[in-house]
């Protein structure tokens, strides 16, 4: 299994992780949004995208954005999205994909990498706690949906 940081000419890549995404997180009427749209964000720097791959299949991986700071000079990677294949997961392949993006983080002189789970997804808080994170909070989260009315 290799574990790769994507570029902007692995749009094939940064789809299928969005295909396994959406089996995972059970997207029901999930709409891919167009390639040129996909391409624009995989070309951002402050988004990264890393993936497992095994036998030339992406089974896992997972999307953050970088966030300035004005509280310090150093940047925060936010993991927005992780998810590994149902019949691959608790295999250690999520652990990998952390432990490769806080070095990649790091060598990159980031202030840190955080992540957010639903209290309710013990799932999700058992895996985290399992990847040794420095600290956590408990904290609450407000949505403002601004839909298209």
């Amino acid at each position: 299994m290799e574990i790769k940081k994507l570029t902007p000419n692995d749009l094939t890549q940064f789809i299928e992780l969005i295909k396994v995404f959406e089996v995972v997180f059970e997207m029901e009427n999930f709409q891919m949004p167009p390639r040129e749209h996909l391409a624009k964000l995989l070309a951002k720097s402050d988004f990264m995208v890393f993936v497992a791959i095994q036998d030339n299949v992406v089974i896992a991986g997972l999307t953050i954005y970088t966030l300035e700071q004005y509280y310090a000079t150093k940047p925060l990677a936010y993991i927005y999205d992780l998810a590994v294949k149902t019949s691959l997961q608790r295999q250690g392949i999520g652990q990998r994909l952390i432990k490769a993006v806080n070095t990649h983080c790091k060598d990159l002189g980031y202030e840190e990498v955080f992540v957010q789970a639903d209290k309710v997804d013990d799932y999700a808080l058992d895996f985290y706690r399992k990847t040794k994170p420095t600290e956590e909070e408990d904290v609450s989260h407000f949505y403002y949906n601004l839909g298209n009315d």
